[in-house]
This record gives C-alpha cells, structure tokens and sequence, in this order.
C-alpha cells in the first residue's frame, strides 16, 4: 500500500492536523469499501445537507445513530425473528450493518426520520458568530482609521 507524504501540507498550514487521520482513514476504508446499505448525500440548499439510506426492513428500534468527534455513525441490527423462511429467491438484503460519515467541523445532525423504507438524516453546517469573515480597518497612523467600505472614521 502506499503511503502519502502530508508534510508538504504542513509547511503552509496551521490546525489541519486531523486532515493526514482522515485522508488516512478514506484511503485505507476505500480498499475495503462497504455497499450496504445504499446511500445519497444531496445538498438541500446552501449549508443544508441530506444523508438518504435505503434500509428496507428496519424499524426504528433496530437503528441507531451517533455522533461523535465529527463522526456520524448508522448502524441497523435486525433482530432474528426466529422464524424458518424457505426463500425461493433472496434479493432484500436485511444483514446487520453499520455505516461511518466523517463531519467537518461544525456539522449538525438536526433530525432523522424514516420514511417508506428510506431512512432521511438531516445535516446543517452552522458557523459560529466569532468564526464568520469581518472586515478589519487599516489605521493611517494619524490616529484615524480608514474602513473600507465607508468614510474615514475617527478612532475615540
């Protein structure tokens, strides 16, 4: 297997520490990538996201979702019936699973609902007030400061 080099990475960024952990973890779960239980990932609108898997079969008491350290975690266990079935043909799969998402930062879980055998969860990306772009003004040295986007302001 071949291992990446990220130091180039870090030579230019500051706090992208966990971006060598998830690009190792993508890499190495991509050679052994699980098909089930399908799924989608749509964007609603702007910061607004969508996670669609198809778990035919399951109720709600046999799914379970978690979040953590920027991990969304799906995992169906079926209970066994303890019925004998004699399937002529088998093509519902209703095997255990368990289905991994990575989350960037400030990623929100806001909901999750079952519907017509399509389990919907529902994501919001919500940047905090102190993390959104603000306009700096640059001072003259005279003891004003000129904003950019008005008039020349006295500093008090």
């Amino acid at each position: 297997m071949r291992k990446l080099d990220f130091a180039p990475l870090y030579r230019s960024t500051v706090g992208f520490d966990h971006l060598s952990t998830l690009l190792e973890t993508v890499s190495r779960s991509d050679s052994s990538t699980q098909t089930y239980p399908p799924y989608n990932i749509e964007l609603l609108e702007q910061d607004k996201y969508r996670i669609s898997m198809a778990v035919a079969g399951f109720t709600n008491e046999e799914l379970d979702i978690q979040t953590e350290q920027r991990t969304l975690t799906v995992k169906g266990r079926r209970d066994n019936d303890g019925l004998e079935h004699n399937y002529l043909h088998r093509g519902i799969a209703a095997r255990n699973f368990e289905r991994r998402f990575q989350l960037a930062d400030h990623i929100e879980v806001t909901g999750a609902r079952l519907d017509h055998g399509l389990l919907h969860i529902d994501l919001i990306r919500e940047i905090p007030e102190a993390m959104k772009p603000k306009q700096i003004p640059i001072g003259d040295g005279s003891g004003k400061l000129i904003d950019i986007n008005s008039d020349t302001r006295s500093v008090a």
